[in-house]
């Protein structure tokens, strides 16, 4: 055996012998079958493009404007290369990231699942310059991660009832409103009596992808929450353009430690310089809750958010929608532990930083400054995704403009007058695992109902909403017996909750007080 395991090294050595003698020294040597080319490293970010046609298809990582390829997208505004279909999960802002490539009318169509403030791709897509396709967050890491392995298509809970699977939501107007390219109906199949819709993979002609270092085999690791929609996009295109803060020698990293393998790589650069702009600079205030000013809607907001608190137990792993839900954190009980998960890529949540731990590689999915606790980890977005749609969050916690009777949400768009995507909320609701629980006002500011018999905005789910929390009631939801009142804000009756509430209701025989956490 020793002498057939020397012969098999010595074969192994002699491999690696060119017509000239040995490639490498000694039997250390990094091998090559020929029909893939290592990455090609540049020095020049626009040379690292340049050869990207009009019309092309391309990836672009990020989350928000964490992790985005700051230089690449600058080469491209040189190149001028115009017609581009963009896949990203955000549209950048108005002056930064891809909104410079909106405001130069480079980009012909971009799926996203969320546009946020950008106020250029709103204006280009309702006068019909752009066409515009809104994806779930988790759906589209999804669909880009089926993209990089080679599998065509899934099937997802994802959108079902919603429009996504109805079809017909605009992806493009003409220039006197009507819709000249709306989406799709999905396949519906059923599985273990559960609704799902049929998703295709996407991939790309180039993905253009921000990582933190990279060694000189092409071997690329990532920095915290600057991972997200980065990794699965390094797989899904024919080719993949990287860049870095840093190149490292060969063996810099453990091979366990390795993020993304070089075969997904084909062309690095080192960016000259980042800029890394924060969107949203959260701020830890010690001993001062941003509630607190005093005024009528601070003091509707606390008293939903400390009945809020009371909805996490010891152990849980949960997520926070933006708003009353991620503020129910900062009065989480003491002696409780609570793992809380964000869409972008982390698991075990800290507080907003103080102003010396801003780091701009760490935000959550709502773009603010985080911390992370000791224990914490990051992941991928279609890693996140998968602990979400699997039912491995226990709860998930959501603001709603529109609830009704049987459990049916909206959240997400406004027809005409707010457009901003679903993001990842009805990944969020999807799974019949994870308890989710609404906060909101009872009514809107004009007095009109929030909770109704049926739902007149576009959903985010269907019979998805276990619990309602609002600052005059809480509501226990059944997908077929409907609403039922279990707690009553003081001075107020169950008449009164009859007439802000657009539906009927049951009255629990145990209905309490509401309740509030203490600190």
């Amino acid at each position: 055996m020793a002498a057939l395991k020397s012969l098999s090294w010595r074969r192994l050595c002699a491999s690696a012998r060119g017509p000239g003698g040995p490639r490498t020294k000694g039997c250390v040597s990094y091998f090559s079958t020929g029909m893939r080319r290592h990455a090609t490293f540049y020095t020049d970010p626009v040379e690292a493009v340049k050869d990207i046609p009009d019309g092309a298809k391309i990836l672009f990582g990020g989350f928000g404007l964490c992790g985005i390829p700051e230089n690449l997208i600058g080469a491209l505004l040189k190149t001028g290369v115009k017609g581009l279909t963009a896949v990203s999960n955000n549209a950048g802002v108005d002056n930064f990231g891809l909104g410079l490539l909106l405001r130069s009318k480079q980009i012909k169509r971009i799926l996203a699942s969320y546009t946020g403030e950008n106020a250029e791709i709103k204006r280009q897509y309702l006068s019909g310059e752009l066409e515009l396709d809104l994806i779930p967050q988790g759906t589209l890491a999804e669909r880009i991660r089926a993209g990089g392995a080679g599998v065509p298509a899934f099937y997802t809970s994802t959108g079902y009832g919603t429009l996504v699977q109805e079809g017909g939501s605009p992806i493009k107007y003409n220039k006197d409103g009507s819709i000249a390219i709306a989406s799709e109906p999905r396949e519906v199949r059923v599985f273990n009596d559960q609704h799902f819709i049929l998703e295709e993979a996407i991939t790309g002609d180039f993905a253009l992808v921000k990582a933190w270092k990279a060694d000189r085999a092409g071997n690329v690791i990532f920095r915290k929450s600057a991972r997200n929609f980065n990794l699965p996009m390094c797989k899904a295109a024919e080719t993949t353009v990287v860049e870095v803060e840093e190149i490292v020698d060969v063996g810099s990293f453990a091979p366990e430690d390795i993020h993304v393998p070089q075969i997904y790589v084909d062309r690095l650069i080192k960016g000259e310089k980042y800029e890394k702009r924060i969107e949203n600079l959260s701020i830890r205030k010690e001993g001062n809750v941003k509630t607190e000013s005093g005024g009528p809607d601070d003091n509707v907001r606390e008293r939903i958010i400390r009945r809020a608190a009371l909805e996490f137990e010891d152990g849980m792993y949960a997520n926070l929608g933006i708003g009353i839900p991620v503020l129910a954190s900062s009065f989480i009980n003491p002696n409780i532990t609570v793992y809380l998960q964000s869409e972008n890529g982390i698991l075990g949540l800290g507080p907003y930083p103080s102003p010396n731990e801003v780091d701009a590689d760490l935000i959550n999915a709502g773009k603010e400054t985080v911390t992370v606790l000791p224990g914490a980890s990051y992941f991928s977005s279609d890693e996140s995704f998968a602990m979400i749609r699997g039912g491995h969050i226990h709860m998930t916690m959501l603001g709603a403009m529109q609830v009704s009777k049987y459990g049916d949400m909206a959240n997400w768009i406004i027809p005409g007058q707010m457009l901003k995507g679903m993001g990842g909320a009805m990944d969020l609701v999807s799974s019949i695992k994870t308890r989710v629980v609404i906060t909101m006002q009872h009514s809107t500011k004009k007095h009109t109902h929030k909770i109704m018999e049926k739902c007149t905005l576009p959903l985010t789910g269907k019979q998805c909403v276990d619990r309602i929390i609002t600052e005059k009631a809480v509501f226990d939801v059944d997908s077929k017996k409907g609403l039922t009142l279990i707690e009553l804000w003081e001075g107020l009756t169950v008449d009164d909750i009859k007439k802000c509430t657009g539906c009927d209701f049951a009255v629990s025989p145990k209905l309490m007080p509401m309740q509030q956490i203490t600190t």
